[in-house]
């Protein structure tokens, strides 16, 4: 038989030298290949010059968690599932990123007179060697799955030493007096420190899946946090003179006015970072110590969702494709900041678009870009606003007319008149729920006749984050969270099958409990009750009728299945915010 010519083995530290094992040999002899699969790989490996187990893995004779817990019996070693492993941040900083990634070794445990790591590949006697030099201990070795270590190194080295090492040598170049006209001229290094800082900013930001990132100075210090699956986490603490090197840093990547600091400016850039193209929406806002700036991040290229795929309910989706058939009115999509509304927006408009229609969208910005379709970006700096491109595009023979947000009276009435008149329009607005949003239309200044014979459907949604599925338990309600189950069951709902569950918290969701984020959605559809009502501007008898047709099809109602799924916990639900009062019926 060929030699396989994978590296040999040490067992362990303390039992001398070990004998040579080959990969291709533990695996004949744990039976997980067979012989000639091994001798097609080992031919493989001569034309590719692969390792034999990342070969095997290709071409799928072998998964690595088979691979991995095959090594692990053969040597004796423990196999470690990485995702529900209780990572301690000070035992895996014993060893540096840096050497983390280069021999693809985790430190697990500290065992007081060895440490216990995960390497990806056990049978490399090197790493070993150069493992036990680096750390100065005795060191044993568990296998883990390849793909498991390398999201474990994205989710235990966030940076944080690297971005606060960077703030003091950019505190210490600064020194006490910042001189922003050399800082200016030098803001193009690659090697200056600002701009280090704020690529080291960026990277992390995008390998924890951030969506913004805020620049805060505060009266102590310069704080930085990032937001990750709508909640904001703590990146670093710095000396707070180092805010307006940042700032002025990315307002000169924003093309803004580096002068201007007692006024909130608005801008956008792009970055490259692993890849991958990044949209930077930057906006500034002048404080008490100095210039707060918040980046909404936007990948470009991202994968945009179908309609079918956000989690809407089944029933409620095919009221929705009905409502989306019909070939005017508006319709529109609300909810708060961040909640996902321009995703479902666009997965509408991905499932509607088609050769025999016209569609222009105007929007501020162009989140996505779909073929076939006219995208009009806003410019308020040259008066390109919303209400000034929506007359336009009524000038260009239109069908469907996607407006980003419905900011103000004059933008609303536009769109409106355009459902009007024949053309689907598709928007989105700021309010809490659907059944407030024809009176949000109203307040704005729209004329009651034409919310109420324009506006065809209301969606309503939020962002709820899921239970981590490696760390969820059963849990029992809190006093807080039974007063809102209590509420539910006034409501009208049965809890017979309601088990709560939250995550405890983990290596694979930071220690959070949660990973990912779904939508919740309620529908409102008007019909000629509720247009009378509309049209009328009877808020009282508008809300009861509403309320009568979404009983049971709520926002709330929504969120207690995905508790009773499991899926997501009644704390998530309580800190949405959602009132009960709202899912029943009004009282008499």
């Amino acid at each position: 038989m060929a030699a396989v010519s994978s590296p040999p083995v040490r067992s362990m530290p303390t039992a001398g030298r070990p004998e040579k094992l080959r990969l291709g040999d533990v695996l004949v002899q744990q039976r997980l290949i067979s012989q000639e699969q091994l001798q097609k790989t080992l031919e493989l490996q001569r034309q590719t010059g692969k390792k034999v187990g990342r070969l095997l893995i290709e071409t799928g004779i072998i998964t690595e968690e088979l691979l991995a817990n095959g090594l692990a019996r053969q040597l004796r070693i423990p196999f470690v599932n990485l995702k529900t492993f209780p990572f301690r941040a000070d035992v895996v900083k014993l060893l540096p990123e840096s050497a983390a990634r280069r021999f693809r070794a985790l430190v697990l445990e500290d065992k007081g007179d060895s440490l216990l790591l995960a390497l990806g590949d056990p049978l490399d006697l090197f790493a070993f060697d150069e493992l036990t030099r680096l750390l100065k201990r005795n060191i044993a070795i568990a296998a883990v799955p390849e793909t498991q270590l390398a999201l474990a190194f994205d989710r235990l080295y966030r940076r944080t030493e690297e971005i606060s090492g960077l703030a003091r040598a950019l505190e210490k170049d600064l020194g006490d007096t910042v001189d922003f006209g050399e800082l200016t001229a030098t803001a193009g290094i690659e090697g200056a420190p600002v701009v280090r800082l704020l690529q080291s900013l960026f990277e992390d930001a995008i390998q924890v899946g951030a969506s913004d990132v805020h620049i805060e100075p505060q009266e102590a210090g310069l704080q930085i946090r990032v937001r990750v699956d709508g909640v904001l986490q703590t990146q670093t603490l710095a000396d707070k003179r180092i805010a307006g090197a940042l700032a002025q840093r990315l307002k000169l990547m924003a093309g803004l006015d580096i002068s201007e600091k007692r006024l909130p400016q608005d801008g956008r850039f792009s970055v490259r970072l692993k890849e991958q193209t990044i949209d930077v929406r930057l906006s500034t806002l002048p404080t008490s110590y100095g210039e707060s700036v918040v980046m909404r991040l936007l990948i470009q290229g991202a994968g945009m969702r179908r309609l079918d795929a956000i989690g809407m309910p089944e029933a409620m989706l095919k009221r929705f494709r009905e409502v989306l058939g019909r070939s005017a009115g508006l319709v529109l999509v609300t909810g708060p900041t961040g909640s996902g509304k321009t995703t479902t927006l666009y997965a509408a408009l991905a499932e509607i678009n088609a050769a025999e229609l016209k569609v222009i969208t105007v929007e501020d910005p162009v989140e996505y870009r779909l073929p076939g379709i006219t995208q009009v970006q806003v410019n308020d700096k040259i008066e390109l606003s919303f209400a000034r491109v929506l007359r336009a595009t009524l000038r260009q023979d239109p069908d469907v007319i996607l407006v980003g947000e419905m900011r103000d009276a004059e933008t609303a009435e536009i769109g409106l008149r355009a459902a009007i008149t024949g053309h689907l329009v598709l928007s989105t607005l700021h309010t809490r729920d659907a059944i407030s949003t024809p009176f949000r239309l109203l307040d704005m200044g729209v004329p009651p006749f034409m919310v109420a014979t324009s506006l065809q459907a209301v969606i309503a949604q939020r962002l709820v984050r899921l239970n981590c599925p490696e760390c969820a338990e059963p849990q029992d309600p809190s006093p807080q969270e039974q007063s809102w189950l209590t509420a539910m069951v006034e409501a009208g709902e049965s809890l017979s099958n309601v088990n709560p569950k939250r995550g405890q918290g983990c290596s694979s969701c930071n220690g959070t409990g949660y990973a990912g984020r779904q939508g919740i959605y309620e529908l409102l559809e008007m019909d000629a009750v509720l247009t009378q009502a509309a049209s009328h501007s009877d808020p009282a008898t508008f809300m009861k009728l509403a309320r009568e047709r979404m009983k049971g099809l709520t926002l709330a109602h929504h969120v207690l299945a995905l508790v009773r799924q499991g899926r997501t916990s009644l704390a998530e639900a309580l800190r949405i915010g959602f009132d009960v009062d709202e899912a029943v019926d009004a009282p008499d």
